[in-house]
């Protein structure tokens, strides 16, 4: 029966797929260092390729502690996050109390205003514009929640309506 099924997700698929693509590439990673501590095939004594792979190192290939490790370069100041410019001495009186400042009052206002920014802003315009297949888009949302609160609040109207009625015709 058709009937107690649950849609697919198209989310939870694609996320099936990549599991298996990291699963994959993990096993291709494993069976590369293998190859790679596995010593060479042994040659002839006396060929060239024996006697350049003898000089070089035992094992014919650099170790691996040798080499150095690459290092992603780390933007500092995103980390420990800007001065705060309000935390100067002009900014507090002598007993150490700050004084009142209308600019940075307006400026920490219009921030909680604003609210946070997002941690990633395309995944935000995918899911405004509907473009992850499954998905509706937040506008349809917000339309459905917007048009429920209208008629509930027109339904509570005319409930208190037809109270308001029904008191001041018995009175």
């Amino acid at each position: 029966m058709r009937f107690f099924r649950k849609k697919p997700d198209p989310i939870a698929e694609s996320e099936r797929q990549l599991n298996a693509r990291i699963e994959a590439l993990q096993g291709e990673l494993r069976q590369l260092n293998e190859r790679l501590s596995a010593p060479p095939p042994a040659s002839r004594p006396g060929s060239p390729a024996a006697q350049s792979a003898s000089s070089t190192s035992p094992a014919g290939r650099i170790p691996a502690g040798a080499r150095e490790p690459r290092f992603e370069a780390i933007d500092h100041l995103g980390v420990q996050g800007a001065p705060d410019r309000d935390s100067t001495p002009d900014h507090f009186n002598q007993l150490g109390v700050r004084k009142y400042d209308p600019l940075t009052t307006l400026r920490k206002w219009l921030s909680q205003i604003r609210g946070t920014p997002t941690s990633n802003p395309k995944l935000v315009n995918y899911l405004a514009a509907g473009s992850i297949h499954g998905l509706r888009p937040l506008r349809y949302e917000k339309r459905v929640a917007r048009n429920r609160f209208l008629a509930l609040l027109a339904f509570f109207v005319a409930i208190l309506w037809g109270l308001i009625y029904i008191y001041m015709k018995n009175r």
